[in-house]
């Protein structure tokens, strides 16, 4: 809601299989993956299958893991675009989503 509410198209998916084929489909221009979706390892695997699959977009990491997450995982070397903690702060989603895509 949050997102679409400062203009963003979102499409949502329950884990992290039906996430791949709505990716597929719709070509986003920003991916942002729970790492506790079941069916997917959400690390370095995740940003090698979109990049397999030619998508050139930021993927971002959601986490509840707490800042353990955020410090023991280097994001970049995952090919990730960053790591957002839950409860997520909207105005540091939005304002990182339109950096990322050059928005501002």
């Amino acid at each position: 809601i949050v997102l679409e509410a400062s203009g963003f198209s979102v499409g949502e998916a329950a884990d992290g299989e039906e996430g791949t084929k709505i990716a597929e489909r719709i070509k986003p221009d920003a991916i942002i993956v729970d790492l506790m979706m079941e069916t997917i390892d959400a690390g370095s695997k995740l940003s090698t299958y979109f990049k397999e699959k030619g998508f050139d977009c930021p993927i971002f990491l959601l986490s509840s893991a707490g800042d353990t997450v955020r410090y023991n995982i280097d994001a970049r070397e995952l090919g990730l675009a960053g790591i957002f903690q839950k409860p997520i702060d909207h105005k540091v989603l939005i304002n990182t989503l339109k950096k990322q895509l050059k928005m501002e």
